[in-house]
């Protein structure tokens, strides 16, 4: 689940990310273009429910990109994304599309998927447990 704020003044909005009990056991971390693809920087907190959840607070007109990364490598998206890039089997960043974000900024969204791409995991395995090629 992800919910926003209403952007600031300053133009900054919090978005809090919530991952439901049902998603993998152990740790688990979001990751994106907010912090350079580190597993380190925003670990989530383990809810009394069972959920994960952490908040950040990015500017407003700017897309986000991000994943979740659980214990083992395992990565895994968010269903309540704006946009889910389709590029295969690689794996692919999300997109959050504020609601600032004017309507002629679809290109520019897509353009910063394909500049941004998550890591790959260090044993080459894809987030559905298939070996990935080498590009």
């Amino acid at each position: 689940m992800i919910k926003r704020g209403k952007p600031t003044k300053d133009g900054q909005v919090k978005i809090t990310f919530t991952v439901p009990n049902d998603q993998p056991m152990g740790g688990i971390s979001l990751v994106g273009n907010f912090n350079n693809w580190d597993p380190y920087a925003h670990p989530m907190e383990r809810k009394n429910n069972g959920t994960y959840q952490v908040s950040l607070t990015v500017p407003s007109q700017e897309p986000i990109l991000f994943r979740y990364l659980a214990d083992g490598g395992v990565w895994f998206d968010d269903a309540d994304a704006d946009h889910h890039d389709e590029h295969g089997g690689r794996l692919n960043p999300i997109v959050i599309e504020h609601s600032s974000v004017e309507n002629g900024a679809a290109s520019a969204i897509k353009k910063a998927v394909r500049r941004t791409a998550a890591p790959r995991p260090a044993n080459g395995m894809s987030s559905n447990g298939t070996r990935m090629s080498a590009s």
